[in-house]
């Protein structure tokens, strides 16, 4: 678990897709490779890459020519859905593909479970991995909060290594850090880093870095260190254009525009139709590469 926690940036990668809707493996080994440049790890099959759009068996390819590829970051593979077998099938699948480093765990989609069922849930994914685990809380998805109990209740558990906290409210970042104080704490609202970081969060689950891979190592470098003051109005406004419609949809649409990934093609119901004007993407695009060239 130390390796892991000397990333400071887990990049939440797009799944690229051809013109035809199937996956980009060319574009997706590139994607990766320049995560692996800037230094980041990365975190494939989140939401962020479409993994809920995906089938088990396209899913399984993406595991397979990931855990190929000869990286030298670590690889985190998302785990979300509501069957629970489901998902242990599916960690034990990854269990047995190499070079996968850690899964991240989300709360169970739709049925709302409460604490109990919370907790039974996690620990049965929890002893299913052979690998550390991220718990995330991303109720806007989900539709129910992580019970902080569920943190106090699991503290021993072998394989629960850290939390990605995506509820974009800072009271729960802070109830999460006292029904765990030596669980590390990782921001999954890009917007908030600085915030995170000020309380003591250990880094940042980015759809940001997508785009900006080095630039974000930076910012979350500097906010860590308490050293961001000269970007964040421009990471405001990055952020807000990366956010204007459901994610990863402009995401996808700045990678096709600066010829990162082939089409911007994504899996129905999103569409990149829903993006009217890329001049803001474009705008900030520019402004910040401008700051990382200024300040690397």
């Amino acid at each position: 678990m130390n390796k892991l926690n000397q990333y400071s940036v887990w990049t939440a990668l797009i799944t690229p897709f051809d013109e035809q809707g199937d996956i980009d493996f060319t574009s997706l080994q590139k994607l990766i490779e320049k995560q692996q440049e800037a230094g980041n790890a990365v975190l494939i099959l989140g939401s962020t890459g479409e993994a809920l759009a995906l089938s088990v068996e396209e899913k399984k390819q993406v595991v397979k020519f990931v855990s190929n590829l000869k990286l030298t970051i670590p690889v985190m593979v998302g785990v979300g859905g509501f069957r629970l077998q489901d998902q242990l099938d599916w960690i034990g699948f990854c269990n047995r593909q190499n070079n996968i480093s850690s899964f991240l765990l989300v709360t169970p989609l739709y049925a709302k479970p409460a604490l109990k069922g919370q907790v039974k849930w996690f620990r049965a994914l929890l002893d299913e991995a052979k690998h550390p685990c991220m718990l995330y809380n991303i109720p806007s998805r989900t539709g129910v909060s992580l019970y902080p109990q569920v943190l106090t209740m699991l503290k021993d558990h072998s394989n629960l290594w850290s939390l990605k906290e995506a509820s974009g409210t800072l009271g729960d970042f802070r109830n999460y850090q006292e029904a765990s104080p030596e669980l590390a704490l990782y921001s999954g609202n890009d917007d908030l880093m600085l915030d995170y970081a000020r309380m003591g969060g250990k880094g940042l689950v980015s759809v940001v870095a997508n785009v900006w891979p080095h630039a974000t190592r930076l910012y979350v470098e500097r906010c860590l260190a308490g050293q961001s003051d000269d970007l964040f109005p421009i990471w405001k406004d990055a952020c807000n254009a990366l956010f204007q419609v459901s994610n990863p949809i402009p995401v996808k649409v700045l990678l096709y525009k600066k010829q990162w990934i082939t089409s911007p093609t994504l899996r129905s119901p999103l569409t990149y139709e829903d993006i009217k004007d890329i001049k803001q993407l474009v705008n900030i695009d520019r402004m910040i590469e401008k700051w990382f060239t200024r300040s690397k």
